[in-house]
């Protein structure tokens, strides 16, 4: 779509993110910031990572993606700090002069969006990655949250949610705007990584944590925090271990706040585990800690599980799928936008343990079944979450905003 742009020039886009920290919102944005130029120009904004979480920085560097980073705008709400960060992204838009400031994830969005409305900004745009509505605070931190979203919500132009099932409930279980207002934009990736090199990629991985070649590896990647739920992944491998003669090795993949209570329900558990500094792994259980192969893992991986109680489009399982794996996961947020119930994955309610446990070990005992439905995985997903579809998508919606923006100013002037 082509645009008359008023200053001759392509259009800027400020592009706000909490943290470089190992996740989906950090790809999202990352790649938005390399692959949409020279057709925009992007300044790339982000605030402090906690101390658990596994710096991204090399994502940025591995792209050449210069960034600015703006001290206080961290997960939590710190009002000194806070409004320090806003005073910053305002600084920033007096000098950069944006067409477009586009926020991702709560934090930014709250800071960003304001600072955007009181600087004039033509165009907000607020992504969703996820959502805080529902398993992670008490009904009047919830309700806060819920109201603050609505405020926001009124001050941005577009508001991007990552899968169809998001957008149904931001807009119609939790009102935060009318459904007109938001677009759907499925994350993208470069993908190409996950089906290059397979077998040679499997060989490493099994042979740095010596599986044998009929031992089925199982793995869960991702933050070690209680939204994520590890402990039905523990109540799953329990099962599978006391149910079948088949042999497994489990692996969690990443760090966090959780990690050490993880292992000490494993140890009541009575399952041994070996963790990344052991040089031997002969146990059922590995706590790898964080990973940057993650391409090598899900090539030496059998099966991939996921335990949240909220998503929002969960990375690992479209890695997962471009990789072949079969998935077994929760049926949360937008993983069943991303999976094929019963044909690339087995999916089970958030409470319903017995069906979770239960699919897992129908995957372990049953080879072929395995391997076709990790056989119908990686079409699906490079067709659907490419980062030139991404780009595409959100490029269609940055130059429709600018246009109608543009269309404004001529009806007033």
């Amino acid at each position: 779509m082509a645009l008359l742009n008023s200053r001759q020039k392509m259009p800027r886009i400020l592009r706000i993110l909490n943290r470089l920290a190992v996740g989906g919102p950090v790809l999202n944005a990352t790649y938005l910031t390399k692959y949409m130029a020279p057709d925009f120009e992007t300044l790339f904004v982000v605030g402090e990572k906690e101390d658990h979480e596994k710096n991204a920085g090399f994502l940025a560097e591995q792209l050449g993606i210069e960034y600015t980073t703006i001290d206080g705008m961290g997960r939590s709400i710190s009002p000194g700090s806070d409004y320090f960060a806003y005073q910053k992204v305002k600084k920033l838009i007096r000098e950069f002069r944006p067409d477009i400031v586009h926020t991702h994830a709560a934090k930014p969005g709250a800071i960003g969006r304001l600072a955007a409305s009181a600087m004039g900004v033509p165009a907000i745009v607020h992504t969703f990655h996820g959502h805080v509505f529902h398993s992670y605070f008490n009904s009047f931190k919830t309700n806060f949250f819920i109201n603050t979203e609505r405020f926001l919500a009124r001050k941005s132009s577009a508001i991007v949610a990552i899968s169809e099932q998001q957008k149904k409930e931001l807009s119609e279980d939790f009102k935060i705007a009318p459904p007109e207002k938001f677009h759907v934009i499925p994350l993208g990736f470069d993908l190409d990584r996950f089906r290059m090199n397979q077998e040679e990629k499997r060989t490493a991985f099994r042979t740095e944590f010596n599986l044998a070649e009929d031992e089925i590896a199982i793995g869960i990647i991702g933050r070690l925090v209680p939204v994520k739920n590890h402990y039905l992944f523990l109540k799953a491998i329990t099962h599978v271990l006391h149910s079948s003669g088949k042999k497994i090795k489990a692996f969690i993949i990443g760090d966090g706040e959780t990690r050490t209570d993880l292992e000490n329900v494993a140890q009541q558990a009575e399952i041994k585990f070996s963790t990344e500094k052991d040089r031997t792994h002969p146990h059922p259980l590995v706590f790898t800690s964080w990973r940057r192969d993650i391409d090598v893992i899900n090539a030496g991986l059998d099966i991939v599980a996921l335990t949240s109680f909220n998503e929002g489009t969960p990375v690992s399982l479209i890695e997962a799928q471009a990789a072949n794996k079969p998935v077994v996961s929760t049926r949360v947020g937008g993983v069943q936008d991303i999976v094929r119930d019963g044909e690339t994955a087995f999916l089970s309610e958030i409470n319903d343990t017995e069906t979770f446990c239960d699919n897992l070990l129908r995957l372990v005992e049953d080879g072929a079944l395995r391997y076709r439905m990790g056989n119908n995985s990686s079409q699906h997903v490079m067709d659907q979450f490419s980062y030139h579809r991404l780009t595409k998508d959100m490029s269609y919606l940055y130059w429709s905003l600018l246009e109608k923006q543009r269309k404004t100013v001529n009806v007033l002037f």
